[in-house]
């Protein structure tokens, strides 16, 4: 799950948003805590949207995570 907040603000008579906040809330397995660290900390140079805006709003990530054992 994301929560996703943002920034509209007047920049020089335009209108346009200026940053954008996400906090994830993710559950994964058990051990696994490094590896999702290290997805997080990565997928924003393999993610369309994010390089598509990342030079014209600010984007912020944070992340709590539950490990959880497997079902």
């Amino acid at each position: 799950m994301a929560e996703v907040e943002g920034d509209i603000e007047d920049v020089g008579g335009v209108i346009r948003v200026t940053t954008i906040r996400v906090h994830y809330r993710l559950k994964i397995p058990r051990g696994s805590r490094e590896k999702a660290e290290r997805a997080l900390e990565t997928y924003a140079k393999a993610c369309p949207a994010y390089m598509s805006v990342r030079d014209c709003i600010g984007v912020a990530s944070t992340a709590e995570m539950e490990e959880k054992n497997s079902e």
